[in-house]
């Protein structure tokens, strides 16, 4: 994506991409003006549209996925269907409890007035998908626009062309057509969108490019959501049961090839269990991968490059060949690296696990909290008290105890990150306020109407005034 200095000032008459996004857009407002979206029955017509469309052509989606990210059709359900369905499923038991204004109470000044406050939607909004959960990660969004009554642009990610492809062809056969559009296309795509104003963006993906959307927003005052990514660490105390840690964390970080954004990055494991918990670790990735083949699958050649370049100059303790013909590579576990290695730098987003050497719990914190704020934090751990440490004394988006990104599938919980993991949250009810204004209102009733609210203000109606304020 172009930063905003050096976007072209092409016009829309010259440029059939910033043409077709003016369009979409200005008639997707003209849409919203009409007040069409408002009504809770079209809200919760969009929700059952979007059940209906992951349940009725999951074998679509799962070819999709087979295609882009050589996923296994009991993955595609687990990771994009089951969860997207949980998701609307929440929001059409609830909505209509959302949508009630709440009343609150006023200062003795305003009395007998009556305040409230409800949630109307921003308007015309855009969700950006990502590649790495194409179907969840932008259905997930999307769910949150139409329950607060928003027209919506999709756009999904390009680097998943099958599964951008099967949202074109499915959401306007599902969705409201006239409300919901889906544009394809690269980050040139995506600028045109942004250019045309759009009440809210959401982006989920990673923090760079998250950066260069909100500074392409930033010259029309656009709201964001970011929900980006970071190196997200696990604490192994000797407290753990090792054997479940082991098993949990294995499930994690092979889970779509290690590209989840709330996958164990790296872990932090008290030494006087490393090695017996390493020989867990690498008995649970035998133990789950058996049957399947030996590399996993990597979204694409550029990422394949990048994560095999991660291990350059490192002696793996478990995996560490890569197949460039498939695009594929060996879950891989690495001893110590030097912190300043590129392993350690940036987020994985692979099937690449480096286990650092602690002293104690103090220690773990310490070296969590001099890098950025992670999206997520794991504990594993008997201790209340541990866990109740890291809760505490770890910022990030989200922390869990005794197991792996279970919290995302919770919409009962707000998901979102914090500092360069994100901003902003969604699911459920927060993913429902993320795409609303909260506006407050109050009536005021025209009796009693008392002279000393009004100038000239005596030296008496001052002193009252003085007392009610």
């Amino acid at each position: 994506m172009t930063s905003v200095a050096d976007r072209s000032t092409a016009s829309t008459t010259t440029d059939p991409g910033a043409q077709l996004a003016a369009e979409t857009v200005a008639r997707l407002r003209a849409v919203h003006r009409t007040g069409r979206t408002l009504p809770l029955e079209w809200r919760k017509r969009q929700l059952e549209g979007i059940i209906r469309l992951v349940t009725e052509r999951e074998s679509e989606l799962a070819e999709a996925l087979a295609s882009d990210l050589g996923r296994t059709p009991h993955e595609t359900w687990f990771g994009d269907i089951a969860s997207t369905v949980g998701e609307a499923e929440y929001a059409l038991k609830h909505l209509k409890k959302w949508m009630k204004p709440t009343r609150t109470g006023v200062p003795l000044a305003l009395m007998p007035g009556k305040a409230s406050y409800r949630y109307e939607p921003l308007g015309t909004v855009l969700v950006i998908g990502p590649w790495n959960y194409p179907f969840y990660l932008t259905l997930g969004p999307l769910i949150g626009a139409v329950a607060a009554g928003n027209c919506c642009v999709v756009k999904p990610s390009e680097h998943a062309p099958a599964a951008s492809a099967a949202l074109a062809r499915l959401i306007p056969e599902y969705l409201d057509s006239e409300a919901i559009a889906v544009l394809e296309g690269d980050a040139a795509i995506t600028q045109q969108i942004i250019d045309q104003k759009m009440d809210l963006v959401f982006f989920t993906g990673g923090t760079e490019i998250g950066r260069k959307i909100a500074e392409a927003c930033a010259p029309h005052l656009t709201p964001v959501v970011l929900e980006l990514g970071g190196k997200s660490p696990v604490i192994v105390t000797k407290n753990a049961d090792l054997g479940v840690a082991a098993r949990r964390i294995s499930f994690g970080k092979l889970l779509n090839s290690g590209q989840t954004c709330v996958a164990p990055d790296y872990l932090l494991v008290e030494k006087s269990v490393r090695e017996e918990f390493a020989a867990e670790l690498k008995k649970a990735m035998s133990d789950m991968r058996a049957g399947a083949p030996e590399k996993q699958r990597i979204v694409n050649d550029r990422q394949f490059q990048r994560l095999t370049g991660l291990l350059t100059g490192l002696k793996p303790e478990t995996g560490g060949n890569a197949d460039p013909a498939s695009i594929a590579i060996e879950p891989t576990v690495v001893l110590n690296p030097d912190r300043t290695a590129p392993v350690m730098q940036g987020e994985i987003f692979g099937p690449i696990l480096p286990i650092i050497d602690v002293d104690s719990l103090d220690h773990a914190i310490a070296i969590i909290n001099e890098g950025e704020k992670p999206l997520a934090a794991y504990i594993f751990s008997k201790s209340k008290a541990e866990i109740e440490r890291l809760f505490s004394e770890v910022p990030c988006g989200g922390a869990v105890a005794n197991h792996i990104a279970m919290h995302v599938l919770a919409p009962q919980l707000p998901f979102g990150g914090v500092g360069y993991s994100g901003m902003g949250a969604y699911h459920g009810k927060w993913g429902y306020e993320a795409f609303s204004h909260r506006k407050a209102t109050l009536k005021m009733p025209t009796k009693p109407d008392l002279k000393l609210m009004y100038p000239p203000y005596s030296e008496r109606d001052q002193k009252i005034l003085r007392k009610l304020a």
